[in-house]
This record gives C-alpha cells, structure tokens and sequence, in this order.
C-alpha cells in the first residue's frame, strides 16, 4: 500500500505519518487544558440535515478516553460537538450523562455546557431562558460534571442590555452550589451571538463580564474566551480576580497565551486540542518542565494546521475535526450528524491533512493516505 495521495490542485503529498508524541504520566500540572471533544455519527443512521442526531456511542466514548489518555480533561457537550449544528437536546442530555459517567470511572477531568437549547427556535422570555438554564445546570450538577455556562442565542435575541445578562448570569450563579466557568463565544463561531454580554462594542462587553465576574468571584472558576483577539484576551486576563481562571478558547494564538508572559497565563478549553491532543500534550508537558524549546517545538507545527481548520467560516470547523478523526483512525467513517460532512470543500480538506500530516498527526500514513484517496475520489479528484 502506498502512503500517496493526489490532491485536488493536481500535486501528489506523500504522507509520512507521525508517532513521535509519547503518552504522559498524568495531567498536565502548571496549565488546566480541556479539550472540546466532537461526537462520532452513526453511519448507519438517517443523520441527514434536520433528522434527529443518532450517535455511535461506543465510539464517541472512546475519543473521549483517547482525550483523558494524553492527561486532557475533557469539555463535553461544548459546540464542537455540533451544538446547536446538528446535536438535539435529547441527544445532549445522553452525551454529558454517559461521558461523565466514564469520567468517574477512570478519574477523568470534565466540565460540560449548560444553555437553553431544550427551548423551541424562536423568541423567548427571560424567565424562561433563566429556567431552561436552570434545568441544564442542576441535570449536569447531578451527573457530576463542571457546568460551563455556555451562550445561549435566546438570550441574545432577548436581552436589551447588559442588564438583562447580569439578571440571568446572577439568577444562575447564586443557585450554584460548586463554581462553573462562563463562556464568550464571539459572533465568528456563531452569528447568533453578536451582542453578546449587552453590546457589540467589545470594550463595553468586557465591562460587562467584568463586573458579572468580581460580583460573583466565588462562583466562577473561569471564563472561556472565542473571540480569535490575543490583545483582547491578555488584556481581560490581567483585570480577573485571583482565582478565577481565563480559559482560552483562541485556536490562532493559544500557543503564546498558554505560555502567557510575567504577569500570568491562559489556561485552555480548546476544540483544535481534539486534533491535536499528542502534540497539546507533548507540549504541556514540555512546559512543566520548564522546556520552552520543547514547548515550541510540539506546538509549532500544529499552529498553521489550527488556523487553517478554523478559517472562515469559522462555524465549520466542526468538519475538519471529524475529517482528522477519521483520518487518524478513531472512527471507521466521515459522517457527522446534520449531514455536516458537507461542510467543507475536498480542496479545504486536502489542505488540512497535508497540515496535520507536517504536524506529526497521523500515526498510520497508509491509512490516512487510503482513507483520503477515497475520499478525494468521491469528490472527483482521480487517484
């Protein structure tokens, strides 16, 4: 079997495959990382655009430990899980309730989102949205996961203002019994949001969370920021109260923010660490080790992959996470729920397994060579 492949511009890319990343002894210690794990279809199924989502439980439950092995803790139910893209509630509820249930089982690390997507589409009122958010954050409380506080678009519709989020974050943060994270997803991962935290003016925003935050210190053990601005981040990060963590959500520049600078660092809640979990891994342990030549050297390869899986539309990223998955061999099949495989052209996709093979991602390069050759010859690319 040959590891070539022909690609759509007519080039032919020789994998050469990669297992140089080893398995560390545990979790990172200097940095919290979590990566937001994508669900596996079941191909079988009438996964099509609107149908309710069927999954291969056996094999979403298995990335999931494939994820806790390399030391990541695991982000369940997150939008790389097709959130709001494919994933209906009952199917949601099922996921954070078997994962964190595996979790227990092998003293994983997981935190799960909780929204208010059990409401129908359309407008909703406040009270509602602040008790649909209620029963997602007391099921997952009882699975014994960490609740991410994930934004909900019904809110974004409802909201007139900063007040109305600071109403229904503080409705949500004083019923808490543990601390969760919050979340800030920007309008490049999902339209809907836009205005999220009261204001499409960023700065304002912030002011917003800010306040959100210091009004609540004890309650919140982190935010996740999405919104692709490493100045942004940094900037919000040095205003926290200590304790409370800044996740970064920024798959462009979560090498350096990780990494972070005299003052303090980002910790990561990442959906490009479910692709590249042996090289997030290889990195963070470079770092605990105070090896930043190691750190550069495991993290590197991976960036021009990330910002390539995350280009524009940026809310189809999703695609190339289970295109990777496939390719790399820990699922049979490149079917998503939604019928989301079309999300991305094979000219997108080529691109990105010449990235994730110059990576070192692809331990089998006969396999992922023989899997892309099949699928590029579907799309008409001749092999």
């Amino acid at each position: 079997m040959t590891a070539e492949v022909r690609l759509p511009d007519g080039s032919r890319h020789r994998l050469r495959g990669g297992t140089a990343f080893a398995r560390p002894a545990g979790p990172a210690t200097s940095r919290v990382a979590y990566a937001a794990a994508h669900v596996v279809a079941d191909p079988t199924a009438e996964n099509t655009p609107g149908a309710p989502a069927v999954v291969d439980w056996d094999r979403t439950l298995a990335f999931r430990h494939h994820l806790w092995s390399y030391g990541l803790g695991v982000a369940e139910a997150m939008d790389t899980a097709q959130r709001g893209m494919g994933l209906d509630y009952p199917a949601i509820r099922e996921l954070i309730r078997r994962s964190a249930a595996e979790a227990r089982g092998v003293g994983g690390r997981i935190v799960a989102g909780v929204a208010t997507d059990q409401l129908p589409p359309g407008p909703a009122s406040l009270d509602a949205i602040t008790g649909a958010y209620r029963e997602q954050l007391a099921d997952t409380l009882a699975d014994g996961a960490r609740p991410v506080l994930m934004c909900s678009r019904h809110l974004a519709a409802a909201a007139d203002g900063p007040e109305d989020y600071l109403r229904v974050y503080a409705d949500l943060l004083t019923t808490t019994d543990q601390p969760v994270v919050l979340h800030w997803l920007g309008d490049m991962f999902d339209p809907a949001l836009a205005g999220y935290w009261g204001s499409t003016d960023l700065d304002l925003a912030t002011e917003t969370v800010l306040q959100l935050i210091k009004d609540h210190a004890d309650r919140v053990d982190g935010i996740k920021v999405s919104l692709l601005d490493a100045d942004r981040e940094v900037a919000l990060r040095r205003r926290l109260p200590a304790g409370v963590r800044l996740y970064t959500g920024d798959d462009f520049n979560y090498p350096e923010l990780i990494r972070g600078d005299e003052v303090g660092h980002s910790d990561a809640l990442l959906g490009v660490f479910a692709a590249i979990a042996p090289a997030a891994a290889a990195a963070l342990a470079a770092l605990d080790r105070g090896d930043l030549t190691g750190y550069d050297e495991a993290f590197g390869p991976t960036l021009p992959l990330a910002r390539h899986l995350f280009a524009a539309p940026t809310w189809h990223y999703k695609t190339g996470i289970v295109f990777l998955a496939w390719l790399a061999g820990h699922q049979d099949h490149f079917v998503m729920v939604g019928g989301q495989q079309a999300g991305r052209s094979p000219a997108h996709l080529a691109r990105l397994l010449v990235l994730a093979d110059q990576a070192g991602l692809l331990p089998d390069a006969d396999r992922a060579a023989a899997r892309a050759r099949a699928y590029l010859t579907l799309a008409g690319v001749v092999q």
